[in-house]
């Protein structure tokens, strides 16, 4: 069995406040290549197939696309499970219709749990889908009193799955979830506050593999058990990440060899840090001056239009961070009464608590002449 599992496209993503759709349907163009070179069994999308729960039309419009052409053209069936950033009801509008082209679509749990049962030349494989659902939703669905937290929740949905599975069969479960020794990423929306919603990976021991969704980071959490990652670099936290697709081969005897097929965007995301004047020396040789990219700047002192000069060089910066306006923390009022100080002890009072260190003479002129040309002694 030939398995591509994928997740986390978050169609319709806004990111800094650039519209990524053009981004996701050129990384999605690659997908579909590489669906027509492996000829897989099955494609798994793992969750978060859009950003929200109603996403705009040229969203769906391109998940419509990629969905028809891996259909018609390769004739290859999705399974496809809501994440807690998709609205299952929408997402699962006809489900018993597309499912007869091939098309399975989980939009939330169900009394009737069944695997989906795919077949390969040595047999049937159970693939077990559990979208994302809140354990309030499980312990009404399924009359399980025990689903009080996700963990549970998760252990309820999968009992029910292997109840059903035949000795020594071969089993795929396909989650969304946050399964504990997973590394987060800024850009994952938290499930619950305070570490309520871990899974653990103990859930999936009876699956021969578990193609999950939820943190964007590909990576590997327990035997079997891999999150394919994002479709794309969704926070600048995320710069160091290499995204990419499980291509998952199952052998007779339901074990696994997972080879990573690594996707190359339009446009990465990536943080430069270091000064102004090194970092508009242009870009360095195979840089994309393209790119999102977000600058830490190292500049203690005044800078005029900072934002402005970097994109003349990089059309697409971002974001800017200065650390050392954050050095000092809160500012505070000067020592003593600040109506009996001067204006320069007032500005020297400032200018320490901002930049960390005292003013200095030539500093120090250089107000005075200033405070002398607006304001000369005689207004004073």
């Amino acid at each position: 069995m030939r398995i591509l599992h994928t997740s986390d496209w978050h169609l319709g993503r806004i990111f800094h406040g650039i519209h990524l759709t053009d981004d996701q349907a050129y990384v999605l163009e690659q997908f579909l290549q590489v669906a027509g070179d492996v000829k897989p069994d099955v494609i798994i999308i793992a969750g978060d197939v859009y950003d929200r729960s109603v996403p705009p039309t040229d969203a769906v419009k391109l998940l419509d696309e990629v969905i028809s052409r891996v259909l018609m053209d390769f004739s290859v069936p999705v399974l496809l499970i809501a994440g807690n950033h998709d609205s299952p009801e929408r997402l699962g509008f006809g489900t018993r219709l597309l499912a007869r082209q091939g098309l399975f679509i989980i939009g939330q749990p169900s009394t009737n749990l069944a695997p989906i049962i795919l077949q390969d030349s040595h047999g049937p494989v159970y693939f077990c889908p559990v979208p994302y659902a809140e354990p309030s939703v499980v312990r009404e669905t399924l009359a399980a009193p025990d689903a009080t937290d996700y963990n549970s929740a998760m252990r309820c949905l999968l009992k029910h799955y292997t109840a059903s599975l035949p000795r020594g069969s071969r089993a795929v479960a396909v989650a969304h979830a946050y399964v504990a020794g997973g590394e987060s990423s800024e850009s994952e929306r938290p499930l619950t506050i305070g570490g309520t919603e871990m899974v653990d990976a103990a859930c999936f021991q009876s699956f021969n593999y578990a193609a999950l969704g939820h943190l964007h980071k590909p990576q590997k959490t327990g035997t079997g058990i891999y999150y394919a990652g994002s479709l794309l670099k969704y926070s600048f936290s995320e710069s160091p990440h290499r995204k990419s697709i499980n291509l998952v081969e199952m052998d007779e005897a339901g074990n696994i060899n997972l080879d990573k097929v690594t996707l190359s965007p339009r446009r990465d995301v990536r943080c430069l840090e270091g000064y102004l004047t090194d970092i508009l020396t242009a870009p360095k040789n195979g840089e994309n001056k393209e790119d999102y990219i977000m600058v830490t700047l190292k500049d203690t002192g005044a800078l005029l239009d900072a934002l402005g000069k970097l994109r003349e060089i990089y059309p697409n910066v971002l974001h800017i961070e200065r650390p050392f306006l954050l050095d000092g923390g809160e500012l505070r009022g000067p020592r003593g009464d600040h109506r009996r100080l001067s204006d320069m002890d007032l500005f020297s009072s400032f200018f320490e608590q901002v930049t960390g260190v005292p003013l200095n003479s030539e500093e120090a002129r250089t107000f005075a002449q200033t405070v002398e040309l607006f304001y000369p002694k005689e207004q004073r």
